[in-house]
């Protein structure tokens, strides 16, 4: 009786490969003989057009993974960032679609909870989404968490190097959630429609294996214990059903074209072009016409930022170091949290706010201790000009670079923090914002800035960036 009420098996009952009970296609391409044991079951007339030819989409994945550090720098995602990955498919009872809104909750979670320099946030939206329901009113819907953080993955954007670069997905029953857990990355199910899906799929079995989010309860608990507790091979039966000839679709596929039209395969062996990294630099902001191999970094925050700072005392013949914690603010509420336990006695503590320019809410920028800006074409002219507009504020910091800004301070002096490169030779991929943040819990303290000119270390989450501090007087 359940069986009879079942809806049909998406892509293999005769509603989808049947017209006047003969089969549509010549050729019903598979991943994997389980499939066509399910096609026998839901369709009989269907299954002699059954051909097994593995998965390309999956094959690309698996030979991406090696260049994954390679993926997560073209990202912009730095040393201890953690990438977070959120997924949905289309349909109503997807995590875009969900009636009791759980994808709004998760997305404002994802921007408030964890540190935005700890984590790094992505959505990743099935195409049928963004063309049913426009890009115009799908960029309206996430607005809001991308200003605080969101990077949206346009649909025809490097979705998959954005899944092989990822840490963590949150998502639901759509492919590329299966696709995170058979190359093993740790799956948090927001939404996962059971009624909607064969029992015996691969799909069904990840919905019975991987953990639910709990939606309304903390998110950030969630996500460490998700990570803390994931290992490499949990989903290693859905690896083995997600193709049953990994890395040679290619071939297989070309053998069944060129049989298909009666024609010899050509000489050079079939083959899958390796994923691209993306191209550095972000994407125009029409992005579902954007390139398809453009990055989607991170555009500047446009909420206020809660800013924590921890000043450690200083070890003979040591750098100055400084810990800052950024957590992005909702509107009308300013965040301050206590220092945890890891910071010790002989740590100073302090709190300010720092606000971008071109905050949506312009009577934001009456909280800001820091004003920030980016790109400016003469930001020391920027800086100067903002220390008037904004007369309350401490310090006006431009990001001037990647991995350099130019702050000026109250004094009229203007100081230039550059990263240096890392150990293995890569530039910083912090946020520079960050820098200036340091500065001003230096300046904070009443320490001259005269002590910096050896250099600076600003710590974010498990990441240590080496500043070099240049100052130049004032005109």
């Amino acid at each position: 009786m359940r069986d009879a009420v079942r809806a049909p098996v998406f892509g293999l009952s005769p509603e989808w490969l049947l017209r006047d009970g003969e089969p549509v296609a010549t050729a019903t391409v598979l991943s994997h003989p389980e499939q066509l044991v399910r096609l026998r079951h839901a369709c009989p007339p269907a299954a002699r057009t059954a051909v097994l030819a593995g998965d390309p989409c999956f094959d690309r994945l698996l030979t991406a993974l090696p260049h994954r550090d390679s993926f997560r720098r073209a990202l912009g995602v730095s040393a201890g960032q953690r990438l977070v990955v959120v997924n949905s498919t289309w349909g109503p009872r997807s995590l875009f679609g969900d009636s009791n809104d759980v994808l709004p909750w998760l997305l404002e979670c994802l921007a408030r909870e964890p540190p935005v320099d700890t984590y790094r946030r992505c959505v990743v939206l099935h195409p049928n989404i963004w063309h049913g329901h426009g890009p115009g009113q799908v960029r309206a819907w996430l607005r809001h968490a991308e200003q605080a953080g969101l990077t949206v993955v346009p649909p025809l954007g490097p979705w998959r190097q954005v899944l092989a670069a990822a840490d963590a997905v949150i998502g639901d029953h759509g492919s590329v959630t299966y696709y995170a857990a058979a190359i093993g990355t740790p799956v948090l199910l927001g939404a996962f429609p059971e009624e909607d899906l064969d029992p015996a799929s691969p799909v069904a079995e990840l919905g019975r294996t991987a953990p639910r989010l709990r939606p309304y309860e903390p998110l950030l608990p969630q996500l460490d214990k998700l990570l803390a507790g994931h290992h490499p091979d949990r989903y290693a039966q859905l690896t083995a059903l997600a193709s049953s000839s990994p890395g040679a679709s290619a071939a297989l596929l070309r053998r069944a074209f060129y049989g298909l039209m009666g024609l010899a395969e050509p000489g050079p062996p079939a083959y899958l072009p390796r994923l691209p990294d993306p191209a550095y630099g972000k994407p125009p902001s029409a992005a579902p016409s954007a390139a398809p191999n453009a990055a989607p970094n991170a555009a500047p925050l446009l909420v206020p930022l809660q800013v924590l700072t921890h000043l450690r005392d200083r070890r003979p013949a040591a750098l100055p170091e400084i810990t800052v914690t950024r957590h992005a603010d909702g509107p009308g509420t300013v965040a301050y949290q206590a220092p945890g336990p890891e910071h010790t006695a002989s740590q100073t503590a302090g709190a300010h706010t720092a606000v971008h320019e071109n905050v949506p809410d312009a009577t934001r920028l009456l909280l800001a201790d820091v004003v920030l800006h980016d790109s400016r074409p003469e930001p020391g002219a920027w800086a100067q000009a903002a220390m008037h507009r904004h007369r309350h504020c401490a310090m006006a910091a431009c990001v001037t670079g990647p991995d350099t800004c130019l702050v000026r301070i109250p004094d009229g002096r203007l100081v230039t923090l550059t990263a240096a490169p890392g150990a293995d030779g890569h530039r910083d991929l912090c946020d520079p914002a960050v820098y200036a943040s340091a500065l001003y819990a230096w300046y904070e303290r009443g320490k001259p800035v005269e002590e910096l000119a050896d250099g600076l270390v600003v710590v974010t989450g498990d990441a240590e960036h080496h500043l070099q501090v240049t100052v130049t007087p004032p005109r």
